[in-house]
């Protein structure tokens, strides 16, 4: 295919001078000729995921999460790693866009992750946490390669460009495999019947609504 591929990149951090929007905004340079990478820069706008605010109309920067996912091709994840796990901040856009359960726009969506850290795991596992996530959305994750930036310090320069050449060439070919997958998927959607897609019994590990309490 030759179509332009549309990819949101979403970092975990909210920190200006985050390694992980550094990372993001790298791999935008990376990125495949026909792959285009858009920032999203409004994480710390999303309130609290609240099952009684979860309802027509959406608080105003969920709608422009939950579109912005929609109309991209795939996600790019950065994320730090807090506590062994993603930030809080993070899990909570990944909650917001995963409903409504049964036609989330994180349903089917190509996501490709990765993670820089000062120390020696490189957001392993937080990572580790983050594709358990995917598994309950159904998104199309994608496995390899595995990109994680240990030593975080050591590979970007004081501009905060990333200049190590063996975490650049990680990256290219984590979007490559994005770019593969998003094309993959583009095919299953032209194949998949329109009846009955994107549907599903509600989970019962979810708050009900308000008004079925």
């Amino acid at each position: 295919m030759t179509d332009q591929v549309n990819i949101l990149a979403i970092s975990g951090s909210l920190r200006a001078g985050s390694f992980n929007s550094a990372l993001l905004r790298a791999a935008a340079d990376i990125a495949p000729p026909r792959t285009k990478i858009s920032i999203y820069d409004r994480l710390g706008d999303l309130p609290p995921y609240n099952a009684d605010m979860d309802h027509e109309p959406a608080p105003e920067a969920v709608a422009d999460l939950r579109r912005r996912i929609a109309d991209a091709d795939g996600l790019l994840i950065a994320t730090p790693e807090y506590n062994y796990s993603i930030p809080g901040v993070l899990k909570n856009a990944i909650d917001w866009a995963s409903r409504p359960v049964a036609t989330n726009v994180l349903r089917h969506k190509p996501v490709a992750q990765m993670g820089a850290a000062p120390g020696n795991f490189g957001t392993v596992r937080a990572q580790l946490a983050l594709r358990q996530v995917w598994l309950w959305t159904e998104s199309r994750a994608v496995v390899k390669p595995e990109v994680h930036v240990f030593r975080a310090a050591e590979r970007f320069n004081e501009r905060g460009h990333l200049t190590d050449p063996t975490t650049r060439e990680l990256v290219k070919q984590l979007l490559e495999e994005l770019t593969i997958v998003v094309d993959d998927q583009r095919r299953a959607n032209r194949d998949r019947p329109a009846a009955g897609v994107g549907t599903r019994p509600p989970d019962p590990a979810w708050p009900a609504p308000a008004s079925a309490v």
